[in-house]
């Protein structure tokens, strides 16, 4: 029943570039039939970026790039 309700359908199409893109779907979900696997989804553990980042001395001091700005907000040169 299905076969016959796909075939018609696609036989009442009229343009070429429906009929193309049609084509480019089906190839599509053949592909995706075949390499549907299911997705497990992994949870970090606490603390398994330890030792990736390394954090500079002076992290915390102001940046001279933004000593302008303080000079003109509190009178400063």
């Amino acid at each position: 029943m299905n076969e016959q309700l796909i075939t018609l359908k696609i036989q009442q199409i009229n343009s070429e570039n429906l009929k193309q893109e049609l084509l480019f779907f089906l190839d599509y979900l053949l592909t995706k039939q075949f390499t549907d696997k299911k997705v497990v989804k992994r949870i970090p553990k606490f603390g398994c970026a330890k030792g990736t980042f390394k954090m500079a001395d002076d992290f915390d001091e102001p940046l001279d790039e933004f000593n302008f700005i303080t000079c003109k907000r509190f009178g400063k040169n």
